[in-house]
């Protein structure tokens, strides 16, 4: 049953033999709406994980497809269990964060300057757009993550997070902020949702881009028992109804699948490489129960306790994780490195395997812009 389950999982992230999304912008567009987000990250010892999670599952990817599709008003950034960028049309779910922070119910943004956030909203207004570095005076505003930052970046990231400012472009990793009013397309639903009608949301997100899933899964980071009743009802209602079914893998874990797609997906004989920040891994405790495998993203834990490497990108082979390798883009020799390689399995890979996966790497190398490949280290394998 697992193998049937994960290669259901993986073909409804777009991660099977044949692509699901068409080529170009338009299949970006459909795959960050099938995804429900896809997660901003600024880490770059590779290309970057947005673009990685869209390279993986878009034909013909470009890396000006996100800046052209929020400023075409189909996606727009904001806050899902991090940084990312959404379907414009699942807009007013993210209403109720927003108000949440504008009634200074956050942790973390709730140090803004007034009168600096005043002065930050007219100047967008009488500019058209606004970039921190045409505001900020202190260097904290200039280097400084959120969690350690000046006046000016806790004013913006505040006027982002409550909605009042939105991102309409980013050159490189930066950001331009303009008025909500000028990022919204024209018709668009902004009323605030119901907490039943944000629980059928996150269920339907979470169903569609997953086919398997768990109901830790479904309240990713959400709390309150409203939203637990709320979530409850709609998981009973769809149980009723046939839609899903709950079922109980050999190793006890409990998963909810798309009675839809029971019917059988083809197997894959492809090797993938993904992002750490991948939809597909996220969920440690499911992946841990479907795929057997426990990933932990090691570039926050302190080098000398590092076990695989800082930015360890997993490798599936047809419905399996296998291995996971890290790897860096040296963007001045346009060489990519892989500087280890570890196998989930103690006897390692096929050749057929490793073929595949040297094959996977060259893609993977053009796609960072890199002419080169350094992978001396599979030779060792």
């Amino acid at each position: 049953m697992n193998t049937s389950l994960r290669r259901l999982a993986l073909q409804q992230q777009g991660l099977g033999q044949t692509p699901v999304f068409a080529a170009g912008m338009a299949g970006s567009l459909q795959a960050i709406e099938h995804l429900g987000y896809v997660q901003i990250d600024t880490i770059s010892v590779v290309e970057r994980a947005h673009h990685h999670v869209l390279w993986s599952r878009v034909p013909d990817y470009d890396l000006g497809h996100l800046n052209q599709l929020v400023a075409a008003q189909q996606v727009f950034e904001y806050w899902y269990h991090a940084a990312a960028y959404l379907p414009m049309r699942d807009y007013r779910f993210a209403l109720p964060q927003m108000e949440a922070v504008q009634a200074g119910n956050s942790r973390y943004f709730n140090r803004g300057d007034a009168t600096l956030m005043r002065d930050i909203l007219a100047r967008a207004k009488d500019e058209g757009s606004i970039r921190l570095r045409h505001i900020a005076k202190n260097p904290q505003d200039q280097s400084g993550g959120w969690w350690n930052t000046g006046p000016a970046r806790r004013s913006i990231e505040q006027l982002f997070m409550q909605g009042d400012l939105m991102v309409c472009e980013r050159g490189g990793m930066e950001k331009v902020y303009a008025l909500r009013e000028a990022c919204l397309p024209s018709g668009l639903d902004v009323s605030t949702p119901t907490t039943a009608e944000y629980a059928a949301y996150l269920f339907d997100t979470t169903k569609r881009a997953h086919g398997v899933f768990t109901w830790k899964q479904l309240l990713h980071l959400k709390t309150g028992t409203a939203m637990r009743e709320a979530m409850r009802a709609v998981v009973d209602e769809r149980l009723d109804a046939g839609e899903i079914s709950l079922i109980t893998l050999e190793n006890g874990a409990q998963m909810y699948v798309d009675v839809a797609l029971m019917q059988g997906v083809a197997s894959s004989d492809t090797v993938k490489i993904l992002s750490p920040f991948d939809n597909v891994l996220i969920h440690r405790e499911r992946l841990s129960a479907l795929f057997g495998v426990d990933f932990r993203i090691e570039c926050y834990v302190p080098a000398p306790k590092r076990v695989f490497g800082y930015f360890c990108l997993p490798i599936v082979y047809g419905d399996s994780v296998v291995g996971r390798m890290d790897c860096k883009a040296h963007r001045r020799s346009k060489t990519l490195q892989v500087l280890s390689l570890h196998w989930e399995q103690a006897q390692g890979a096929t050749p057929e395997v490793m073929a595949l996966l040297e094959q996977a790497l060259h893609r993977y190398a053009a796609f960072n812009q890199c002419s080169e490949l350094d992978a001396a280290v599979l030779q060792r394998m």
